[in-house]
């Protein structure tokens, strides 16, 4: 992960009228309109198998990408993310060619403590002290179905043990909540995260589902994965959805309450529908073979029929591909559809007594040292020139 940045700064040090341009990707836009408008052979996105052509179709909108450019303002070098952990590298190769490969994101991990006292809201204290909406909207869901945050109080105290990630000096990706707890008169809620889903002390999950299942299908002919080493083809391969199976016209629902924000094609994905919900999720619906009677900006209900099962775009045969977006970041579909809560049982249970006795032991000993809160967050300026 380190050789792509290494590369990435070494490129921009070797030449004095380099710049660096960090630009956000518009609704709608596709890789191969990218190629297009900047003048990078379309040969690019033609040349991709047909994985790594529905790979490319989920840059995220308003996702930050960054540009580098010479002294005639010609594109040395391009890095779009894809997900939290991988990436599209453009760049010119020795024999100044463009290539386009897919890399995994280099970033370093942070482990975080805060922890304040109650002034006017929760989710209001925690974004002034922090200057990280993420971590204030990462708060209020790991709470989902567990408290009312209208009962907080002026006084009331609130914990938050958490790992995030760091990119180029920035926040990056979504905040991982270890370990809530916020202090109602004086009585004590936590939440504790494990394998994605969260639990309470006794090992039983909390009722945080925002989502339902899109289709009726037949089974998942490919699951979510994240950014993996292929040993055998020697690349970076993802899957960032969830492909659900189902035979054409299958009506697919809107797995949340939502608006519309895309209807239309989109490259590899065919034929496309994202709906925005709220707490900064989104979710997609792809190769669809026909659209219900919606349009972009209208409100739809959870279970409403938008679209019909497909194999539009780079499909091998009908089903739906179903991607799930935080803070237009993919997530696992899984980690939020709505299916059979459970309890932790046996080997499961004691591993994660073993894991929430060190979160606390961590917890306990910061709030027992008086540890300062994290430095505030800031926010950048877009272009830099070197």
């Amino acid at each position: 992960m380190k050789k792509l940045l290494l590369l990435f700064i070494f490129v921009v040090q070797s030449f004095a009228a380099l710049s660096v341009e960090e630009l956000t990707w518009d609704n709608g836009d596709t890789l191969l309109k990218f190629l297009q408008r900047n003048s990078i052979p379309m040969s690019l996105y033609y040349g991709l198998d047909r994985e790594d052509q529905e790979l490319a179709s989920d840059i995220a909108y308003k996702i930050k990408y960054q540009v580098l450019k010479d002294e005639n303002n010609n594109i040395e070098q391009v890095l779009i993310p894809i997900s939290d952990d991988l990436q599209i590298h453009i760049y010119k190769d020795k024999d100044r060619q463009y290539t386009l490969a897919f890399t995994p994101v280099s970033y370093q991990k942070e482990d975080r403590i805060l922890h304040l006292t109650i002034k006017s809201s929760a989710y209001q204290d925690v974004y002034e002290e922090s200057g990280s909406s993420t971590l204030a909207r990462a708060m209020v869901r790991a709470f989902r179905g567990s408290i009312n945050f209208r009962n907080i109080q002026k006084g009331d105290e609130v914990t938050l043990y958490y790992e995030q990630k760091r990119r180029m000096g920035k926040l990056w990706g979504d905040i991982n909540i270890k370990m809530a707890m916020v202090e109602i008169n004086k009585s004590a809620r936590e939440v504790f995260s494990y394998n994605d889903i969260f639990y309470d002390r006794d090992g039983k999950e909390l009722e945080s589902f925002l989502l339902t299942k899109p289709v009726n299908y037949t089974r998942i002919s490919s699951p979510f994965t994240t950014a993996r080493y292929h040993p055998i083809l020697k690349r970076y391969r993802a899957h960032l959805g969830i492909d659900y199976a189902a035979p054409t016209g299958t009506p697919v629902k809107s797995a949340g309450k939502g608006v519309v924000t895309f209807i239309g094609t989109k490259g590899g994905y065919g034929n496309v529908i994202q709906i925005k919900h709220d707490s900064g999720y989104m979710t997609l619906y792809a190769h669809l073979s026909r659209f219900a009677k919606i349009k972009n900006g209208q409100k739809v209900n959870q279970g409403q029929v938008i679209a019909y099962v497909g194999s539009t775009g780079m499909s091998t045969g009908p089903h739906l591909h179903f991607g799930v977006y935080l803070n237009n970041k993919a997530i696992n579909p899984a980690s939020v559809v709505k299916i059979a809560k459970s309890e932790l049982s046996g080997k499961a249970k004691e591993n994660f007594k073993h894991i929430i006795a060190g979160y606390e032991q961590i917890v306990k000993e910061a709030l027992a040292s008086n540890q300062p809160n994290p430095p505030k967050e800031e926010d950048f300026e877009n272009y830099i020139e070197f």
